[in-house]
């Protein structure tokens, strides 16, 4: 049995409060890691805020994390204690049909990431006195310590740092590969990046890395547009009205060859606005997460259909995690890649609702967890 100190969250709409957590020891295919970093995304905000119901609390959040493996369970080969590890909140078994196709990003498990129980063997693992504890994603990373399956963590080089290796297990991979992947920027395209965060941010590094001519970001506050242009953009527009008059003058009426949302929350309203963006044959990709209870979105089906246009989901930059770190790693080496700008600044556990506070004041692009 080990202790912890973590940032529960006790129901929606609350702040984080801090508290000892006891986890069980290592079971059969699980690890023990101590969080030495973890990114303030705003997936977890999602939890706090009501948009995505959870269905067990109190709950410890944080899925962007990294840190060091202190003991593993029987059966565990891919890491040992002294490794250094990301946590992919989509788990990769390697055994299911999506991974065995080289779609690990929709892994089997990942029916199981708001499940209270380990993902493998259900039992509950983590307790606040009599109460069991559930975890974001099966992560909960705003803690000294976690219990993790060894499907959710990937070996790195003890070389990273520990901030880059956090923001590479969620925001840099799922903004990277919304570009590169799901996107499909190729050399020469013009790509529209809406809403400038950590994910928004990697998505304008994507496009500019991939070989984009012209990327246009939009964001209503003006320290993220300025931050967009650090970061690849060829031009930053405060809304999605100034961008559609600017980009059809700039495109000569074409407009973008692919739209990636990456909106702190998606609405149904946005989607016409970023499909209007969209150039005849072209991709419109939402990677935002809406609130759960939004099932409906008004689009012009006509314009969709006459125009070719697609509309396209994406989850973790539609890539396999245990591919995606390793890879976008060696980019950050390369010096391609730019991680350590994305950290605006650093917090301790106990100033986790002021990091978030920060987040959605504007105020910060990426903020980080040190627990």
């Amino acid at each position: 049995m080990v202790s912890t100190r973590a940032a529960l969250l006790h129901g929606p709409g609350q702040d984080y409060k801090i508290d000892t957590v006891e986890l069980d020891d290592p079971g059969a295919g699980e690890v023990l890691v101590a969080v030495r970093a973890c990114g303030l995304c705003h997936s977890d905000e999602h939890a706090r805020t009501g948009d995505l119901p959870m269905p067990h609390y109190p709950m410890i959040c944080g899925h962007e994390g990294a840190g060091e493996v202190v003991e593993v369970g029987p059966g565990v080969t891919s890491v040992r204690p002294g490794d250094h590890v990301a946590m992919s909140f989509i788990p990769s078994c390697g055994h299911c049909q999506p991974c065995r196709s080289g779609r690990a990003f929709l892994c089997d498990l990942g029916a199981r990431l708001f499940d209270l129980g380990m993902i493998s063997d259900g039992r509950v693992a983590h307790h606040l006195g009599d109460q069991a504890v559930a975890r974001y994603s099966q992560i909960g990373a705003f803690s000294e310590y976690q219990l993790l399956n060894e499907a959710s963590v990937v070996k790195i080089d003890q070389d990273i740092p520990w901030a880059a290796a956090a923001l590479v297990s969620c925001g840099v991979a799922t903004g990277f590969g919304s570009a590169v992947n799901r996107a499909e920027v190729r050399p020469g395209d013009t790509v529209a990046v809406l809403g400038i965060g950590g994910l928004g941010a990697s998505a304008v590094q994507g496009a500019r890395i991939a070989g984009a001519r012209q990327i246009f970001a939009v964001d209503p506050v003006e320290f993220k547009r300025e931050q967009a242009l650090r970061f690849g953009a060829t031009h930053a527009f405060a809304s999605l009205d100034e961008a559609i008059g600017q980009i059809r003058r700039l495109t000569g009426g074409v407009m973008c060859d692919s739209v990636i949302c990456t909106f702190s929350v998606m609405r149904s309203e946005l989607l016409e606005p970023a499909l209007t963006l969209t150039r005849k044959d072209g991709i419109c990709v939402v990677t935002s997460v809406a609130p759960l209870s939004q099932s409906q979105a008004d689009i012009n089906l006509t314009m969709l259909a006459m125009m070719n246009k697609q509309i396209r989901g994406c989850i973790y930059g539609s890539q396999s995690p245990r591919v995606a770190i390793p890879r976008l790693l060696d980019l950050y080496r390369a010096g391609i890649l730019r991680i350590d700008e994305l950290v605006t600044e650093t917090y301790s556990l106990d100033q986790v609702n002021q990091g978030y506070a920060d987040l959605e004041a504007g105020r910060i692009l990426r903020g980080v967890l040190i627990p």
